[in-house]
């Protein structure tokens, strides 16, 4: 598989905040994204849940269906659990020919609460963090048994949040547990996502492509604001329109041979971010960078 660049409706229609785009339909969002030149395109709300609806829904657009977040709560519940509760959105994914699954620990997780501050997250206590890391390799291979490898996503206001916990989490799980490298969580943790890419590209499979805005972050740090709360005064962008070294995250995925999906996912006010403008400029600015350092042709 080459490089592929995709998006999120995220810059539509927000999961967390239905509010945010609530009125804009699924065909916008689809037809926005073919113009905009995306390949691809990740779940969302608006999405039809069942293969044989929305397969041609999307090859009505020359799209193709990227993955799709999933809430894992593998701190509290047994794998056995867990694959009951997966079932019908891996077999969605595997029907559609994703080869990955956005896989998030949510467990105690506040980034859906508006006024919360990120403090206020859960962590893995240390003597957890090895059972831990056996579930989540068992239920990767799992996944993997179906085709749908696991692209574990570090996100704000979860257990699994900072640089550090993602060094735990690589540490106590096998090979079979790929890293969804966020630039955008990563850099409002406090990591380096060129860094990170460097150190773990053997084993990321996913990489998820937003921008911040440097003022923004530094008031919401400087506030202990809540994710949503940040999300909704600007604190991420497109690629390209904030400070985040992307020529350097590519070149370092570029050594590792990486080929998988750039996706663009930067949440906004799609009342004051043009969904159609940014995804045009994110879009542009990752086809010149990743050709550049040699990471697409």
């Amino acid at each position: 598989m080459s490089i592929r660049i995709g998006i999120n409706p995220l810059t539509w229609t927000n999961d967390d905040m239905p509010e945010l785009g609530g009125e804009t339909p699924l065909e916008v969002c689809l037809s926005e994204t073919a113009a905009a030149g995306y390949a691809g395109i990740e779940l969302g709300n608006k999405f039809p849940r069942v293969s044989s609806e929305l397969r041609p829904i999307l090859q009505g657009h020359r799209l193709e269906l990227i993955s799709g977040w999933y809430s894992g709560e593998l701190l509290v519940r047994s794998v056995a659990d867990e694959k009951a509760a997966v079932e019908d959105h891996l077999s969605l994914l595997a029907d559609m020919g994703c080869s990955v699954m956005v896989f998030a620990e949510v467990t105690g997780c506040i980034h859906g609460s508006k006024g919360t501050p990120l403090s206020a997250r859960p962590q893995v206590a240390d003597g957890d963090w090895a059972q831990y890391g056996e579930r989540l390799t068992e239920m990767a291979k799992f996944l993997a048994g179906r085709g749908v490898a696991m692209a574990f996503h570090h996100h704000m206001g979860t257990a699994v949040q900072s640089a550090e916990d993602v060094d735990r989490l690589m540490e106590n799980t096998g090979d079979e547990v790929g890293l969804l490298l966020d630039t955008g969580h990563l850099t409002y943790a406090g990591g380096d996502a060129v860094a990170a890419a460097r150190t773990y590209a053997s084993r990321i499979n996913h990489v998820h492509c937003k921008d911040m805005r440097k003022d923004v972050l530094t008031r919401s740090l400087e506030a202990d604001a809540g994710f949503l709360d940040s999300v909704l005064e600007g604190v991420f962008t497109v690629p390209g329109d904030g400070f985040i070294d992307y020529p350097g995250v590519f070149e370092a995925l570029r050594g590792a041979g990486y080929a998988g999906w750039l996706v663009v996912e930067a949440e906004q006010d799609p009342a004051i971010a043009i969904p159609l403008t940014y995804a045009k400029m994110g879009y542009e600015y990752l086809r010149e960078k990743s050709v550049a350092a040699g990471l697409a042709a």
